[in-house]
Parts: structure tokens; C-alpha cells; sequence
């Protein structure tokens, strides 16, 4: 049986695959995302998760690497991890009261056989108006600091949505019903 790892420090996506019932490892990959690429939002997110398993895949012969990616979009602008206070605040100032896209791409990547599937979907998601005082209590719990778009839907940015249309576990982080099918796919030839 092939190992499975997982190219991500994620607590979402490491949640997603365990509730699915995957075992699996983690070698977070060390792969430099460039956001600014000029590609289209659903090939950008495809080709940052397929950069990140390939690293990892380097590392393993004879293992199935799962890497995935996501980013926010929001009137053409990309809006990856803020990192900072002051991002997170100018994201959410952004996002409140507006629509705005989640792209989720994954990458399934057989060692040994060199198979690769690359898959990417959007979702879209509307916000509230944001008070500036829920903004900065937001920022301040530390949430939005490590999350694309400043917010964790899962989290403490669920109360900033007012609707979505899409797969709700590709908003947190792999759509599962999409992924799944391609990596039973893939594992089902390792029988």
C-alpha cells in the first residue's frame, strides 16, 4: 500500500481528509508560491497546489502526495494570507458588503507511477457590512492572520457571511466530492 502524504500544514485540510477516513502523513511543502503570476484565477490555483505536491513528491517514491491551495478574488484582486494586522484590516474592509470568489485548487500525484490529476473550483461568497469594531476584534483573536482573504469561514469569519454558492469544504480548503472521486480513482489502480 502506498503512504499518503499530505503537502500541507492545514488544520482544515487535515480535518477534511481524516473525517473522510484517509490516513495519512504530512511533509508540508516548502514550494514559493508566486501570486502574481499572470494566469487566470482557476489555472493560478491549480498551478500553486500542483507546485506544491511536486516538491513534496520529490521527497517520496512510492506515495500519493495531496497538496491544495486556495485564494480569495474580489474584483480581480487576488487576496492571498494577510500575515500582518494592518492586511488583515484592509482585506476585510474590502470584503465587507461584497461579493467575492474562493478558488480551491488540489493536486494528487502518484510517486510511482508519475500519474497527476489537477483539479480547481470557484465558490462564491457574499459578506455583510463589517463594523470596524467586529474587524478589529476579528484581528485581534489572531484568526484571519494565516487564512486567504483574512477570514476563516469555519471560524470566527462565518458571522461576517451573509450567503454562498459552491462547495463549502473546497471554501475551507479541498472540495471533497471533486478531490475524493480522483484520488479513489488513483488508489483504487494500487490494488
Amino acid at each position: 500500500m502506498k503512504k499518503i502524504i499530505l503537502a500541507s500544514g492545514s488544520p482544515r485540510r487535515k480535518e477534511l481528509l481524516t473525517e473522510a477516513g484517509i490516513k495519512f502523513d504530512i511533509d508540508v511543502s516548502d514550494y514559493e508560491e508566486d501570486m502574481n503570476l499572470d494566469l487566470p484565477p482557476l489555472e493560478l490555483v491549480k498551478h500553486l497546489s500542483l507546485g506544491k505536491a511536486k516538491v513534496v513528491a520529490d521527497r517520496h517514491k512510492n506515495a500519493v502526495i495531496i497538496a491544495a491551495d486556495t485564494f480569495v478574488v474580489l474584483k480581480g484582486e487576488v487576496l492571498g494570507k494577510p500575515y500582518t494586522k494592518e492586511k488583515a484590516k484592509e482585506m476585510l474592509e474590502k470584503l465587507s458588503g461584497q461579493a467575492h470568489s474562493i478558488f480551491t485548487g488540489f493536486a494528487i500525484i502518484d510517486t510511482e507511477t508519475g500519474e497527476t490529476v489537477s483539479e480547481a473550483q470557484e465558490s462564491k461568497i457574499c459578506f455583510r457590512e463589517i463594523q470596524p469594531e467586529e474587524i478589529e476584534d476579528y484581528i485581534n483573536s489572531g484568526e484571519p492572520l494565516d487564512k486567504a482573504g483574512a477570514y476563516a469561514i469555519q471560524g470566527g469569519g462565518g458571522k461576517f457571511v451573509e450567503n454562498i454558492e459552491g462547495d463549502y469544504t473546497g471554501i475551507i480548503g479541498i472540495p471533497m466530492k471533486a478531490f475524493l472521486e480522483k484520488f479513489e480513482k488513483i488508489m483504487s489502480k494500487d490494488l
